[in-house]
């Protein structure tokens, strides 16, 4: 397959009733994962990650058991299993998010997981309570397979740009509450207290996530009309949005405070990866140069024991 064969079109426009349902099923899931997970900075431990299947919590701990919840994209299934070796599955289909959050609990109560969660979305204006929405029910198999496809190609060339980063580094990860994926470097000095003001959000959730100096990145299903990448600074340094970055389909955005590259452009590109790693060094160094980090003991070659590596595999 072509590289640029591998990067699906999917305007957000053709699947906007879909991605909204989507998001809520991810937060519940999401949310299952944080009451059972134990706090890790940053709140680390409640997003997902992209599988060879679709989106999953992984192993989440349960008293002496573990358990894992996964929407399987290519089959559309809900699956969750437990290593007790007990399961449940249910199909994705065209359901309201009251019915799902009913079949999620139902499926977990069966396995004797108990979960209590705050049953009503996060980071969105309008906070419907799941078992109360009957609002989303949208559920488009082939777009919602596309959009797993996005993510994949995301997440693949991202986790490449992290891998030459040894400071703090998040992994490639989901978050359910704005439905983005991110991965975010750190200097390793304090941050100013973040002031919140995030929709159903509390305000102390944002002073943990933005506790420390950082550079983050990601891919979310808006801010263009294939989606859009994205990139910004805490605190935000003096003269980042008119940094020089790439490619030049790259903008700095006022309502969002971040740099904004569509994803149509990478899509487009004679070489995709080669697009978004021009935007995710360049937007980096826009924070790093500018507030002054300390790049040289950052950063380091992914490659530097090749030849030991491919020695030992062969």
């Amino acid at each position: 397959m072509a590289e640029r064969d591998a990067w699906p079109a999917l305007r957000v426009a053709d699947w906007t009733d879909t991605r909204d349902t989507v998001h809520m099923w991810t937060q519940i899931v999401g949310k299952v994962r944080l009451a059972h997970a134990p706090l890790l900075n940053h709140w680390w431990q409640v997003p997902l990650y992209v599988s060879p299947r679709g989106l999953t919590t992984s192993s989440v701990p349960y008293g002496s058991r573990c358990f894992d919840i996964e929407f399987d994209f290519v089959d559309h299934r809900l699956l969750i299993r437990s290593s007790d070796g007990a399961a449940r599955e249910f199909p994705l289909r065209a359901m309201p998010v009251a019915e799902f959050y009913d079949r999620t609990m139902s499926a977990l109560g069966e396995l004797g997981i108990e979960v209590p969660i705050q049953a009503k979305p996060n980071e969105v204006a309008e906070a419907i309570p799941f078992a109360e929405d009957t609002q989303h029910r949208s559920y488009d198999p082939d777009a919602v397979h596309q959009f797993w496809g996005q993510l994949i190609q995301a997440s693949r060339v991202i986790g490449d740009f992290r891998s030459h980063f040894v400071g703090k580094v998040s992994p490639v990860h989901y978050f359910w509450g704005s439905m983005d994926l991110a991965c975010t470097r750190f200097s390793g000095r304090r941050a100013p207290e973040h002031p919140g003001q995030v929709p159903n959000c509390g305000d102390w959730v944002m002073v943990e996530g933005y506790s420390h100096e950082l550079s983050s990145c990601g891919f979310w299903p808006g801010g263009g009309d294939e989606g859009a990448f994205y990139a910004y600074a805490y605190p935000e340094p003096e003269g980042f949005a008119g940094y020089p970055v790439g490619p030049s389909e790259t903008f700095y955005s006022q309502e969002f405070g971040q740099f904004l590259l569509p994803y149509e452009a990478v899509r487009t590109s004679s070489s995709p990866d080669r697009a978004l790693l021009e935007f995710l060094q360049s937007t980096y160094e826009a924070a790093a140069n500018l507030a002054g980090w300390d790049r040289a003991a950052l950063e380091e070659s992914p490659s530097r024991w090749s030849q030991h590596r491919h020695a030992h595999a062969t």
